[in-house]
């Protein structure tokens, strides 16, 4: 009782002791779901329909779309451009799929797994017949698939073959696996387009409407009084008629992301006359010490030249166009150089070490020799060469050693211009050497011995043993540092934008405009790595009248600074935003302008008193139907109005006051004819069906706007 009691008197204490213990706990799972959200927020690179794109699912399909890139170019890297566009691709890609995921699922439509198997079994898509997997004719050959499919387990389960054979296997198959996905997404929307357009038939009235619309003509006497020939300073434009105006055509301004305006200032630092004549006299050395048998490779790497001296003879191809065109003029032990190039501002010496013909392209299979060590394979290699020398059947010795032996095609653009090791280069060089059917042992240090067939040689060309030392003439530190002292000097003592526009050109600085930029774009200013400053331009931070920090950016080579002038949010731009209102003052203008046209021309009886009147232009007109535009030569204008009222009109009919584009119109019907055609219903009908089936395919811009998309990439790439 005591203790009870005890527990009682200090019951206020425990309490706000509990309470306060209670709030701690509280308050680290909220910091905790904070600190959550705020990392998840900021690993997000966009949304659709309100679902979370995260930076590492976005990242893994841009690197099996990669992967699948380089596997079918037959290439180790990509440009900084390629995969700028390989992400583009992906994104709109997601975009797409999302959106079909999204409709397709509230309709109840699928791709089961037997309708894929069955539009492989019979080869019903286009896709299938880009894979590998073909006949001798170029068509799909299922079969040829489930024989590789099934080898593929074998082979990667088997410890005898090198990690090479393997990694081309599992290439392969993410690159079956891609396809086979593009495949179930392309149904998937071709089913989502076939119910649109079942919705949408033709019919005999619209069919013959049609029909007669294409093959009405009609040859008119024009007279055009155009808006020109009213002054703008003469038209009158009141803010409510902006606005009424926009009210009219308000779903053109409906932007679908947000959009900003800048100013910028970009230096591109170039090579001083002092640093030229420097670079001139290095390349001068390089030149001297090939012309008296300097090592070609080492010269070439101490050089630091563009392009690697290649260990094999390349194609003219691989070489810029500058180079190979020198090279068609050398004979074997000729040297030109140095010599100046200005498309590519470059300095450059060529020498012609040896000229040989070889293959473009080579078809070959190949048996890994196993073993356990280096003399065990050698041996067994050994034993392979006699057997097939001795008439042994290839395949049947591939299949004993659980090899596919599978024919590849090498060709030229494969291994050209990148980096070759020395057992690249033996087989290369044995394989493009060799003759068709020739069995060949290469011998590869550390790596074993290929045993390799030919099996076909095409193409032969000219392929060449050269050295090229390409030199950028490129500025020294001194005239970089030089530069961005001078700069940054102009920029600390011109903080605000407007004082960067007032004094830019006295300083010898050039202020640029770029108006409605986007997130999207890859580059600012058309600058090479700028990334940072598409950041600033983008960031929620940034606010107009702001001026960017100074970027150095492009190739190491320039200096930028932004200014940001405007910004235009996403959905409806506002009438009042300056190019808006130039837009719409512009349309009510033309509105004004005809009217005061067309009263002009409500006295007139005919095209000749038209023509009288200031200003006219005439012409004559023929073969006007309602399905094209009448396009009036001396105006440069194509006018569907015009079109439309000729195609109502009547032979020797006289109409005035017709509103174009560019003008008001009046004209008198010389002459009506039909074309030679003849009317089929079924014919026209189908057409009408298929530009049914064009129009839907557009439907993709209408589900767009619906899904509420977020491309927040920027802030990644």
């Amino acid at each position: 009782m005591a203790t009870l009691q005890k527990i009682r008197n200090r019951g206020k204490i425990l309490i706000a002791t509990v309470g306060l213990a209670l709030f701690a706990f509280i308050a680290e799972e909220f910091v905790r779901s904070l600190s959550y959200t705020q990392t998840e927020r900021h690993q997000r690179v966009g949304k659709i329909y309100g679902e979370k794109i995260n930076v590492q699912e976005f990242n893994s399909q841009v690197e099996e779309y990669t992967d699948v890139v380089k596997f079918t170019q037959g290439v180790n890297t990509l440009s900084d451009d390629q995969v700028s566009m390989m992400r583009d691709q992906v994104w709109q890609t997601l975009v797409n799929d999302k959106l079909m995921e999204h409709e397709c699922e509230k309709l109840g439509i699928t791709v089961t797994d037997a309708e894929m198997q069955d539009i492989i079994n019979n080869g019903r898509s286009q896709l299938l017949a880009q894979t590998p997997f073909r006949t001798q004719q170029g068509t799909f050959d299922v079969n040829a698939l489930k024989q590789f499919l099934n080898q593929y387990n074998e082979v990667m389960t088997n410890p005898q073959l090198s990690s090479e054979v393997k990694e081309q296997y599992q290439q392969m198959n993410n690159y079956w696996k891609f396809i086979e996905k593009t495949i179930r997404r392309q149904t998937l929307g071709n089913k989502y387009q076939a119910l649109l357009t079942g919705l949408m038939v033709s019919n005999p009235v619209a069919a013959q409407a049609s029909f007669e619309g294409r093959t009405n003509e009609s040859d008119i006497y024009m007279a055009a009084l155009p808006f020109s020939s009213i002054k703008d300073d003469d038209v009158k434009v009141e803010d409510s008629e902006l606005k009424a105006k926009y009210e009219e055509l308000k779903e053109l301004f409906l932007a679908d992301q947000e959009t900003r305006d800048i100013k910028y200032i970009d230096i591109n630092v170039t090579a001083s006359e002092a640093d030229k004549a420097n670079l001139q006299k290095e390349m001068e050395g390089y030149a001297q010490a090939l012309a008296e048998g300097a090592d070609p490779a080492k010269t070439v790497r101490e050089a630091a030249s563009q392009v690697p001296y290649s260990v094999l003879p390349v194609s003219a191809k691989a070489l810029p166009h500058d180079i190979a065109e020198k090279l068609d003029s050398l004979s074997v032990g000729d040297q030109v150089g140095p010599f100046v190039h200005e498309h590519d501002n470059t300095i450059n010496i060529v020498r012609l070490i040896n000229k040989v013909n070889l293959p473009d392209s080579v078809e070959v299979r190949q048996i890994a020799a196993p073993g356990n060590d280096m003399a065990a394979i050698e041996k067994t290699a050994d034993s392979i060469m006699n057997a097939l020398a001795a008439g042994a059947n290839f395949d049947t010795i591939a299949k004993k050693y659980d090899q596919p032996a599978t024919k590849t095609w090498i060709t030229s653009s494969q291994y050209e211009g990148q980096t070759i090791d020395e057992n690249n280069r033996k087989f290369l060089s044995t394989i493009t050497t060799a003759a068709v059917g020739s069995y060949n042992k290469i011998v590869l240090d550390g790596q074993g011995v290929i045993v390799a067939q030919i099996t076909d040689r095409r193409n032969i060309i000219a392929k060449y043993d050269a050295v090229v030392i390409k030199r950028a003439i490129d500025f020294s530190k001194d005239t970089y540092g030089k530069a961005y002292n001078d700069f940054s000097s102009f920029l600390a003592g011109n903080p605000k934008a407007e004082d960067i526009e007032a004094n830019a050109a006295q300083a010898g600085y050039n202020v640029q405009t770029r108006e409605n930029m986007s997130s999207t774009e890859h580059n600012v200013a058309n600058v090479r790595s700028t990334r940072d400053a598409l950041r600033w331009i983008f960031d929620e931070k940034t606010k107009v009248g702001d001026v960017s920090p100074l970027y150095e950016c492009g190739e190491n080579n320039h200096l930028l600074v932004l200014m940001l002038t405007g910004i235009h949010k996403k959905g409806y731009l506002a009438w009042d935003d300056e190019q808006i209102r130039t837009f719409l003052t512009g349309e009510v203008m033309k509105d004004k302008k005809a009217a005061l046209l067309a009263e002009k021309m409500k006295s007139a009886k005919s095209v000749a008193d038209v023509a009288k009147m200031e200003g006219a232009v005439t012409d004559t007109i023929s073969h006007i139907t309602f399905a094209s535009n009448a396009f009036v030569s001396k105006l440069g204008a194509s006018e569907p109005a015009l079109s439309g009222s000729v195609s109502k009109a009547k032979k020797g009919e006289f109409k005035s006051g017709i509103k174009g584009k560019t003008a008001v119109y009046a004209y008198q019907v010389l002459d009506q004819k039909k074309t030679e055609s003849k009317f089929d219903q079924k014919e026209e009908k189908q057409k009408l069906q298929q530009s049914i089936a064009r129009n839907v395919s557009n439907f993709t811009n209408e589900l767009l706007k619906k899904a509420n998309i977020s491309d927040k990439r920027y802030i990644f790439f």
